[in-house]
């Protein structure tokens, strides 16, 4: 399944090269409160979840700083890797919930603590994300439109899922789809 893909590095390695294309974009896009020239601010992360051996360059978190006195607020760009403030990587966040969700072979509560380290409290609070605050959120009401019908709200993130596998010519193409759209649900200004 989906989970095997979780241990390539050049799974990660991809996803950070596609977060690089999108900061580049959101610095194109200048401050989103002044107008003024964004630089890059990347930070470190200390993700959970990943195979070992993954080089420190993927822990490193693509942000942007307005460069104008007096604003030099900061502009979170939208992310494959990373869900949010997440301390797991977005991959295993989705693709743990989708397990459960679907009650897939082998993939119990337990398993996922052994293989991600994940405890079943984070495992709620995850699908309450999926159930109840990507739902609610002003975000998915502006983009709920351009997805299928078959996308329904009540079985995120399966049905999401589900409508990506449909074009993608393989599970990575698959899970990078995915990744990729719910990057936008939490990019934007960071305060």
């Amino acid at each position: 399944m989906y989970h095997a893909i979780l241990g390539s590095v050049a799974f990660y390695t991809a996803l950070f090269k596609i977060d690089g294309e999108l900061c580049q974009r959101a610095r194109l896009a200048r401050c989103p409160w002044c107008g003024g020239t964004l630089h890059r601010a990347d930070f470190w992360r200390h993700p959970r979840g990943g195979p070992a051996g993954l080089p420190p360059d993927l822990h490193w978190r693509h942000g942007l700083c307005c460069g104008r006195e007096g604003c030099r607020r900061r502009v979170l760009p939208p992310s494959c890797l990373y869900l949010g403030r997440k301390v797991y990587w977005g991959a295993v966040v989705l693709l743990s919930v989708l397990a459960r969700e679907r009650r897939v072979e082998g993939f119990t509560a337990r398993k996922l603590r052994e293989m991600y380290g994940i405890c079943r409290d984070t495992l709620l609070r995850w699908r309450a994300f999926f159930h109840t605050e990507l739902p609610a959120s002003r975000w998915w009401r502006s983009v709920r439109g351009r997805l299928g019908a078959e996308v329904r709200d009540a079985d995120l993130p399966g049905s999401l899922f589900d409508h990506f596998r449909r074009g993608a010519a393989s599970d990575e193409d698959t899970l990078k789809a995915c990744l990729g759209f719910l990057a936008d649900a939490r990019a934007g200004p960071a305060g």
